[in-house]
């Protein structure tokens, strides 16, 4: 990082100040020279970041679409890619203005699952826009008053990688369900496939789309998630047309639209009841709920910063970020856009990292991708078209990748490894990232309570099981209660 900040000029011909002229406004707002950038290198990295991340706008909507709130509503296609993309470009484009930062922002797929799995069954969708603009609220609170280090003493390393790798290995479970490859067995919980057998041409497509995102991805092709997306969409359009009687799982039957542009479809902007999901729910379940969303977008983003903010050169000598208070603010104010917009929370997306790869430095990079989000919101005709088989991969792909935080954990060590499979086990084995997280929380808890190891348990991770513990038990309880 810092060989490119200290490269003398005359070595590239689009090194900063290597023309000899004085900086320009951009150059002085954004700090190109300083953080040895330029303008085209920025533009560049915007543009591979959005190519990147767009998948997303694709496969949020996906996601949400196929739940349905405690009503039996379902939210459409392109509501939801208005609200994906419109969050997206406001959050990313502040993040460039205000932090400075080649960070993008879009829907989270570990926090998605939360609202789509966790919230909804519970209470309205709005009702559950609510809790993820309070989680946005509540974030802002934690980075304004230091709360958030503490919250991240408390909770134990390994447990935060845990949580990660369990919310990847429940993507990828929703992934493979959603594409048809693992369904519900006769006899058994579940099983490969419509009784033991993979059968059908959306599983084709699927399988096909599956091993081309590998292929890509692994030879390092810009976009290659969002290149296989479109591929397998591409695929399930023709089969569609040239074979008859072809049933598609899911709420997307892959034809072409009659237009490709748009007008945006706003009509979840604004629709959020802030606290009605306490009153559906029970304040229990719905604390509980928030406190999943908040953990999840919590430390999915502080990975994030922390990883890719080294990678652009924004870590001093001890990895301390430049302007991350501003940053963290940010990202705060991305779940509050996204629960205001009907498109979920907003957080930093790991995909900065491939504007990053590109030379991107500074927030000028943030413009770009945010400008480019914005003009994705007149493309919805495009996202409708998109089966669950052909989005399906990149759930299973994002999931596999999510798994590699697994070597961070200690498994040698039996008071984290019991914790942390419970947390991974669970989060797929009961369709609840709330599950997964409880479970591990308490286990921990316990377990170092039991070896007499009192100094290592922080004293909020006592609260949190308390809570948890309630949430467990809370069928005996209402029982107890009449």
């Amino acid at each position: 990082m810092t060989q490119l900040q200290t490269r003398p000029s005359g070595e590239d011909p689009e090194a900063p100040g290597a023309s000899g002229t004085s900086r320009t406004w951009i150059d002085r707002f954004f700090d190109l020279t300083g953080r040895g950038t330029t303008v085209a290198r920025e533009v560049r990295g915007g543009i591979t970041t959005f190519v990147a991340v767009a998948y997303i706008i694709l496969l949020i909507p996906i996601i949400l679409s196929g739940a349905k709130d405690v009503t039996g509503a379902a939210m459409t296609i392109p509501q939801l890619t208005t609200a994906v993309a419109l969050s997206a470009a406001i959050t990313t484009i502040l993040m460039g203005l205000v932090g400075n930062a080649p960070f993008a922002l879009a829907s989270g797929l570990g926090i998605a699952p939360v609202v789509a799995f966790q919230a909804a069954p519970h209470m309205t969708w709005n009702q559950a826009m609510g809790l993820v603009v309070l989680e946005g609220a509540v974030i802002v609170l934690f980075a304004l008053t230091g709360i958030r280090q503490l919250i991240m003493d408390a909770i134990p390393t390994p447990l935060k990688h845990a949580i990660g790798v369990g919310i990847g290995m429940f993507i990828a479970l929703i992934g493979l369900v959603d594409a048809g490859f693992v369904g519900r067995g006769e006899g058994t919980v579940v099983t490969l496939g419509t009784g033991g057998r993979l059968s059908g041409w959306p599983i084709v497509v699927f399988c096909v789309g599956l091993l081309l995102m590998f292929a890509l991805f692994v030879r390092r092709i810009p976009g290659a998630i969002l290149i296989g997306i479109v591929a397998a969409t591409v695929l399930a359009i023709v089969i569609n047309a040239l074979v008859d009687g072809v049933k598609w799982p899911g709420v997307v039957t892959p034809e072409l639209p009659e237009r490709i542009v748009s007008t945006p479809d706003f009509s979840l902007l604004f629709d959020v009841d802030l606290f009605g999901g306490f009153g559906a729910a029970g304040v229990l379940t719905a604390t509980v709920v928030l406190f999943t969303l908040v953990l999840s977008g919590f430390f999915d983003a502080m990975g994030t910063i922390l990883g890719v903010g080294e990678e652009a050169g924004l870590a001093d000598e001890q990895g301390r970020i430049q302007g991350v208070g501003r940053i963290l603010t940010i990202d705060g104010f991305g779940a509050v856009i996204g629960g205001v917009t009907g498109g979920s929370a907003n957080t930093i997306v790991v995909e900065s990292a491939a504007g990053v790869g590109e030379g991107a430095r500074t927030g000028l990079a943030g413009l770009v991708t945010g400008a480019l989000f914005a003009g994705a919101m007149f493309l919805t005709p495009l996202a409708a078209v998109v089966p669950a088989q052909a989005a399906a991969p990149a759930l299973v792909l994002v999931g596999a990748l999510m798994m590699t935080a697994a070597r961070k954990i200690e498994w040698d060590d039996i008071d984290l490894a019991i914790p942390a499979f419970l947390t991974i086990a669970l989060m797929p084995f009961t369709y609840s990232i709330t599950n997964g997280v409880g479970a591990g929380v308490i286990a921990y808890t316990v377990i170092k309570a039991a070896r007499g190891r009192f100094d290592q348990i922080h004293w909020l991770l006592w609260v949190i099981s308390a809570i948890f513990v309630g949430y467990f038990g809370i069928g005996a309880i209402e029982q107890l209660l009449g």
